[in-house]
């Protein structure tokens, strides 16, 4: 019986891992991308911050997700890290420049779809 015991205890550690590569490197394109934003601006829960502050929240927000093996896809990155907050259920948004702000979901999800087409 403490073996079984023993098995299910250390069995979430056993069955976490990483994205596959190809995810992972979509999910830290994406998160390049957010640092790299010129011009824009994150708002978290009503208060606005600069795109390193955005990319350091998201970033925390990945890795707890991550090491719970929940994050498979860079779209599981998005819809859990980086789309809204886990608080207040409020959707995060970018403003780049004087357009409107979008949703940090879409805005992300766009810049996925134009990376993921081939190069050359």
């Amino acid at each position: 019986m403490r073996t079984v015991a023993a098995l299910l205890c250390a069995l979430p550690f056993a069955t976490l891992a990483a994205p596959a590569p190809q995810a992972q490197a979509e999910i830290e394109h994406l998160i390049s991308y957010i640092a790299s934003a010129q011009g824009c601006r994150f708002n978290r829960n009503g208060s606005w911050h600069d795109m390193a502050e955005a990319r350091g929240h998201v970033t925390l927000k990945y890795e707890y997700l991550r090491d719970r093996d929940r994050v498979s896809t860079a779209e599981d990155f998005i819809d859990g890290a980086a789309s809204r907050s886990t608080l207040s259920g409020k959707d995060y948004l970018v403003q780049c420049g004087s357009s409107a702000p979008v949703p940090a979901g879409a805005w992300l999800r766009e810049e996925l779809a134009r990376w993921r087409v081939p190069r050359g």
